[in-house]
């Protein structure tokens, strides 16, 4: 379990460190993007070592037990962070925000449906390989 949050912690670093850096890049002084850098590299890094073979259970363990407990609290507070730089930043930006908003709704039905008949292909192989034993 140790493992899979030393990846997360890992993972939040270099995002941190990099979002600090385009930030200062940018000529602003915060931390641009960096916890969307941490999840896209946990993602990376975690299928990787799943698809190698090189990851335990309990590492897994210890990813799952963080992502439900620790990244919707750093997503909420970043979020929060959005909205008083959004309200501040003027019309533009709220516009910009609500538009994401609806195109993120938008996408929603395409993907979960998408997932659905992903799902049921096996149980409906497993149904049809059931009846030819039978």
């Amino acid at each position: 379990m140790i493992y899979g949050v030393a990846i997360l912690a890992g993972c939040f670093l270099v995002g941190s460190i990099l979002g600090e850096f385009i930030g200062s890049l940018m000529g602003v002084d915060s931390n641009v993007g960096g916890v969307g850098i941490a999840m896209l590299l946990l993602i990376i890094i975690v299928d990787k070592l799943i698809k190698a073979g090189k990851i335990s259970k309990p590492a897994l363990d210890g990813l799952s037990f963080w992502n439900q407990m620790y990244i919707p609290v750093v997503i909420a507070m970043a979020a929060s962070q959005n909205v008083l730089g959004a309200l501040t930043g003027g019309p533009l930006a709220i516009v910009a925000g609500v538009a994401v908003v609806l195109i993120s709704w938008a996408c929603v039905p395409l993907l979960s449906g998408k997932q659905k008949v992903e799902e049921q292909a096996p149980v409906i192989a497993s149904t049809i390989g059931g009846e030819a034993d039978a």
